[in-house]
């Protein structure tokens, strides 16, 4: 039965019009994302096998190109209006981190860092610059690695502070592992970093890890 024949309630655009997005389960916003199914299966009948064979939502948002256009009913312009909602995603959150008259609360810079890094391949170490108000200047992903680690040089990050004119900085670095307790390496270069920093009167007010699911404050573990 086509989706135009369904109770109105049931359908998943009206649904989220009279519900809200939250209402609706993976499936049917996917589907409202694919907008048509394939012969025979209806778009959410065509989303909740994509989910299935993908193990997962989250495997389905980050599969690659070529992954993601082997599957019947997806090709290069969903892969690219994908990509765009997600990057709109990112953007979103990181304006709403900007637009905050201070930035003081360790749960939303976790969330902003955990979107963004969470599903790298590799190590990548990036930093939030502030001004003297903790008002957001820039977000710049600084040195990237490999599955193992990365190389974080204290000089070239005390130079783009200075760039940027900061009075302070946030560091984040995600664990491809997916387990984000810090290691004695991760505690070694933040007080490396801490210390080059004061030099020039630059403050480090934390050090987010970011892992699968979960992030880790340096400042909330009394490290900082």
């Amino acid at each position: 039965m086509p989706i135009t024949d369904w109770p109105v309630l049931e359908r998943p655009r009206e649904k989220l019009l009279a519900q809200g997005s939250k209402s609706l389960s993976d499936a049917e916003l996917l589907a409202i994302f694919l907008r048509t199914g394939i012969k025979g299966k209806t778009a959410v009948d065509l989303a909740r096998e994509l989910i299935n064979n993908f193990g997962g939502l989250r495997n389905l948002l980050t599969a690659s190109q070529k992954d993601f256009c082997q599957h019947l009913g997806l090709g290069p312009a969903k892969y690219a209006q994908l990509q765009a909602v997600l990057e709109l995603s990112q953007r979103h959150l990181f304006e709403s981190l900007s637009r905050s008259d201070s930035l003081t609360s360790a749960d939303s810079t976790k969330h902003y860092f955990q979107a963004k890094m969470r599903d790298y391949q590799h190590e990548v170490f990036a930093c939030i610059y502030l001004d003297n108000r903790n008002r957001i200047i820039q977000y710049c992903e600084l040195f990237q690695g490999t599955l193992a680690g990365a190389s974080v040089y204290p000089r070239e990050v005390v130079t783009q502070a200075l760039s940027y004119n900061a009075a302070a900085v946030i560091f984040a670095h995600n664990h491809p592992s997916g387990i984000a307790e810090p290691s004695h390496a991760d505690k070694q270069i933040t007080q490396q970093l801490r210390t080059a920093l004061s030099v020039v009167e630059i403050r480090v007010l934390d050090h987010i890890i970011v892992g699968d699911g979960y992030c880790v404050s340096f400042t909330e573990r009394g490290l900082l």
